[in-house]
């Protein structure tokens, strides 16, 4: 599995974390391309090499035309944006849910509803770029799980569209509940909402880096000049927790449903993927007088079992969860991006001994393909993997 850990000593923010992907090896010019899917006009992506104390890093600038957009936008318009976009689903779902929490955190703290939340004029824009730009930026280095340090809070005050408020802010203090943080004693804000609800919502875990073999590492620089290097890092590599083909240990929760509408499975297993389970499914079963149910099985790391458990007693109709340890073994996989006859698709490989053993595209951008250009899903499919076996052997 790649991963990617931000250590985050003088905080984050949206284009902190961009340029930090951008160092790692994130391609620029394929960052603007997928951006420039979004229905957005008036707004340029730039990326340069700066100094931040004795450091070089990348810093990421979004330039807006102020006169392209005067409007506020609230969150139904961002997610409308979204579907508009030709982004690939898995992207468009990993933004909603940022700015979701974005919304739900503003929503909170001013005592109004999520729908009444605004998100103001070219800081909306910045804002659809940056968390936007994350996704993507993961996605194109191959990211399939997000760690993240300790974040420092900074203090002092600040000016804001609603006068002068503590740092952090109560929108950014809002999204960092139940996140390790600390005071590293620089008075300024560190950590912004949008940094904040990036890192936050993406992250699998929180704190000490993951073991890991550590393949780039990116430096993304902020605006301001703080006492301290003003940084932010970011280490992509493999995880080191275990060797490919050898064994792990990992949980499996269970409970058996006979009393569920089957239109609430579909946003349970939803909810319990975006909450980090390694897999879900449903078995039938017939059970008691004859009753017919279903088992819903969950596999995720030990130390998630108490939160998968907690949404399977809010999301379902169980009264019980049981769960065993057991052990697996899992090819090394890879995510490749492959130029077949009708445009890039990523494949995940599969291998054994550094030998590709399968290669399979991604659904969601094979129906995509045929859907854009009106072809049979099986056309597409088939074509894909005729032209992945070519190239990739």
């Amino acid at each position: 599995m790649r991963l990617a850990y931000f250590d985050c000593p003088s905080g984050a923010s949206g284009d902190m974390i961009l340029g930090a992907l951008v160092d790692a090896g994130c391609p620029l010019d394929a960052l603007r391309a997928e951006l420039g899917k979004l229905p957005l006009v008036g707004v340029r992506v730039t990326a340069r090499e700066v100094k931040k104390g004795a450091f070089r890093a990348t810093r990421v600038d979004v330039e807006v035309d102020p006169g392209a957009h005067r409007d506020h936008r609230r969150l139904s318009d961002i997610l409308d944006l979204l579907d508009r976009g030709g982004l690939a689903d898995p992207v468009k779902a990993d933004a909603k849910r940022i700015f979701t929490r974005l919304a739900e955190a503003e929503a909170k703290v001013h005592g109004t509803a999520v729908g009444e939340v605004h998100f103001h004029d070219v800081g909306a824009v910045d804002a659809i770029v940056d968390v936007t730009g994350a996704v993507v930026g993961l996605k194109l280095l191959g990211v399939e799980a997000v760690h993240v340090s300790r974040l420092p809070v900074g203090g002092g005050v600040v000016e804001g569209p609603h006068g002068r408020i503590p740092i952090p802010g109560p929108g950014t203090l809002e999204l960092l509940r139940g996140f390790p943080v600390f005071d590293n004693g620089v008075r300024a804000e560190l950590v912004t909402p949008t940094g904040a609800a990036i890192l936050t919502t993406l992250a699998a875990s929180a704190g000490q880096m993951p073991p890991m073999t550590v393949r780039a590492v990116g430096y993304g620089a902020g605006r301001m000049e703080l006492p301290i290097p003003n940084v932010l890092r970011c280490f992509v590599g493999e995880d080191a927790a275990v060797a490919p083909g050898s064994p792990e240990t990992v949980a499996q929760l269970e409970t058996t449903i006979d009393d569920m509408s089957p239109q609430l499975y579909e946003p349970l297993l939803d909810r319990l993927l975006e909450a980090g389970a390694l897999d879900v499914f449903l078995t039938p079963v017939i059970m008691k007088r004859s009753r017919p149910g279903v088992v819903l099985t969950v596999l995720c790391a030990r130390e998630k079992v108490a939160d998968l458990s907690g949404i399977l007693f809010q999301e379902s109709t169980t009264i019980g969860v049981r769960w065993t340890e057991c052990q697996r073994l899992r090819l090394d996989r890879e995510l490749v991006v492959v130029q077949t006859a009708y445009g890039p698709v990523t494949f995940k490989v599969s291998r054994l001994g550094g030998q590709p053993l399968t290669a399979t595209p991604e659904f969601e951008e094979v129906r995509r393909i045929a859907r854009e250009k009106g072809l049979p899903v099986r056309e597409v499919l088939d074509q894909a993997r005729a032209d992945a076996r070519r190239i990739l052997g």
